[in-house]
């Protein structure tokens, strides 16, 4: 990774921090993004302090004009976009006929659109520096049906779909695009549904993967920077489960 340029959306905490982390420690310049100002400095500012090189730039990937302005940004920076995690993302804990327009938009908007739109413009950032690898953050939703998660099952079956579509568009291009799909990790993602550390629900959900507990975000950003490297360079349209056994079963 070294010197290599990596762009990063949803970035100012959980997998997408914990990742920005590993990129900056790994020698990348990497440019944070996110919606929330001081987060996301502060993210930017800890790569720094440890020793690498990053910088914040708000975004709100469900605004193509914040996306469009995050990519021409990150290229006027740093003259180039070698890497890209689409990471942004939200959830929806309602059953299906309880899913009100407004919500379905809102999950769609930043979950689907945001990924579809952040291609929309690193495709050709990276094909005027002869390519690049783009990692789509999708989820074991995205191989399953969940109940009581319906919306957000959608759209992670649709980001797998446009991954499929964006690796075959570029294959030939010298652009690997692949994703990785999570189990439950030990975000602040998983704390607004399942509860505070040792809670009844907390434990059934950790439960619920054959290898006993719940993922760590550094095991994500493990295999997000396996996907960005050399060494995945015949891997493209693919998606990584990173999910302890729950899609085993």
């Amino acid at each position: 990774m070294k010197d290599k340029v990596v762009l990063i959306t949803g970035a100012t905490s959980g997998i997408g921090e914990t990742t920005a982390r590993k990129f900056g420690a790994a020698g990348a310049k990497v440019v944070v993004s996110g919606r929330r100002d001081a987060e996301g400095e502060a993210v930017a500012e800890a790569i720094g302090a440890a020793g690498g090189e990053a910088t914040f730039i708000r975004a709100d990937v469900a605004e193509e004009g914040d996306v469009k302005a995050l990519v021409e940004g990150t290229v006027s920076r740093y003259g180039r976009l070698d890497v890209a995690f689409n990471n942004a993302g939200v959830e929806l804990v309602t059953p299906l006929a309880e899913t009100t327009h407004e919500e379905y938009q809102r999950l769609f908007g930043i979950n689907v659109w945001g990924v579809l739109s952040s291609m929309k413009y690193e495709i050709p950032a990276m094909l005027a520096n002869g390519g690049g690898s783009i990692i789509n953050t999708s989820s074991v939703a995205g191989h399953i049906g969940m109940a009581g998660v319906g919306a957000y099952v959608a759209t992670k079956h649709a980001v797998e779909g446009l991954t499929k579509v964006a690796a075959l568009e570029t294959a030939g291009q010298g652009i690997r695009v692949n994703a990785v799909a999570p189990a439950a990790i030990e975000t602040a993602m998983v704390d607004r549904f399942a509860g505070p550390e040792g809670s009844e629900a907390r434990g059934q959900i950790a439960a619920m993967h054959p290898i006993g507990r719940m993922g760590k975000a550094d095991e994500i950003a493990e295999a997000v920077l396996f996907l960005a490297s050399d060494g995945a360079s015949f891997v493209t349209g693919e998606s990584l489960k990173v999910d302890g056994g729950f899609t085993a079963q």
